[in-house]
């Protein structure tokens, strides 16, 4: 079963990491968080993935193609030009990585690496948010309703309290607000091969056309995540999560 992760953005709102390489190649704890990403899903053995890359996507090539003897001890023998690698700790991964375009939305993203995924159904999640979602689960949830499209939905992590004021005096101050019963999308989709046909081209946004046509024809599913996720939008958030992974009590290192 493929994976397919929406990595060409621009990331724009966290431009002070941005502005020289990909959202998805920001680190935490010293590994992309396009890495976290896929060592989630590969702890329920999804290991093949379609990675649609945009805007400096020739950074997110390079990595990987690199990774191997990153990862791996080696003896060079510099008398004849040789190279053993010794060991190699990687994942068992395929990934193929698709330049789908610097401007494309992200259904348009979709459509274009529609050729990859006529196998059956498959995961999709966006490049620049984690969570510990139990995907198998998600897999059983979306074969079970027999719906075109299954979204997973969590509740939005509150960025502000809440103050109760009578008058012009503060009466209250809640540091956390209570958004239960706010659900967002929070990505960590699984989809059939159909979907594609509910995006016409480059400039359709999955989520407004596609995602709302799929509701509307009774086609579109969600799976309800209570647990943690967060994804990296701001510098804040790229902040709190490498402080939960220095902490090591991320809650997203399932593996």
């Amino acid at each position: 079963m493929k994976t397919v992760i929406l990595a060409g953005g621009f990331g724009s709102r966290l431009s002070e990491e941005t502005d020289s390489i990909p959202k998805p190649m920001v680190q935490i704890g010293g590994r992309p968080i396009l890495w976290h990403i896929m060592k989630i899903y590969s702890a329920y053995g999804l290991n093949d993935f379609v990675v649609c890359l945009g805007y400096k996507g020739h950074l997110i090539k390079e990595f990987y193609a690199n990774y191997f003897r990153h990862m791996s001890d080696m003896v060079v023998d510099l008398s004849n030009g040789t190279i053993e690698y010794q060991r190699g700790d990687v994942e068992p991964w395929r990934i193929t990585l698709i330049d789908t375009g610097l401007n494309t939305q992200t259904g348009g993203r979709l459509k274009r690496v529609g050729r990859f995924l006529q196998d059956g159904p498959f995961c999709m999640t966006y490049g620049d948010g984690v969570g510990n979602v139990d995907i198998r689960k998600s897999i059983d949830f979306h074969k079970e309703h027999k719906k075109k499209a299954t979204v997973t939905c969590v509740v939005p992590p509150g960025r502000f309290g809440l103050m109760e004021v009578e008058g012009s005096a503060v009466k209250r101050f809640s540091e956390k607000t209570d958004n239960t019963k706010n659900l967002v999308n929070g990505g960590f989709f699984v989809l059939d091969p159909s979907v594609l046909d509910y995006i016409e081209g480059d400039d359709v946004l999955w989520e407004k056309g596609p995602m709302e046509h799929l509701a509307r024809d009774g086609q579109l599913e969600a799976f309800h995540h209570s647990g943690f996720w967060q994804p990296m939008d701001t510098l804040r958030d790229k902040r709190l999560l490498e402080d939960l992974w220095n902490r090591q009590v991320a809650p997203w290192k399932i593996w």
